[in-house]
């Protein structure tokens, strides 16, 4: 399922208050490569992850990492950028 995503811009949740945006690169059994990705913190904002997703997919990454290797254990879900919806 997941080398369907490869090379697409990507929205992934996280069990904690982060999500992270970006170019799925690479994945094994463990970790995801992104690259081009905005690894952002929820807790410094007053926006939800729905709106601030939203704004995301309207306005672009807002890109914080050239690469980043995250932890599928703490991924709750994953998703093309093009599947969001904002109805």
């Amino acid at each position: 399922m997941l080398e369907e995503l490869l090379d697409q811009k990507v929205v992934v949740d996280f069990r904690s208050e982060y999500v992270c945006l970006g170019t799925l690169k690479r994945y094994d059994e463990h970790f995801l490569e992104l690259k081009n990705a905005d690894l952002h913190d929820l807790r410094d904002t007053d926006t939800s992850r729905e709106n601030y997703v939203a704004a995301s997919v309207a306005t672009g990454i807002k890109r914080n990492r050239k690469r980043i290797i995250l932890s599928r254990a703490e991924v709750t879900a994953i998703s093309k950028m093009d599947d969001v919806v904002d109805e």
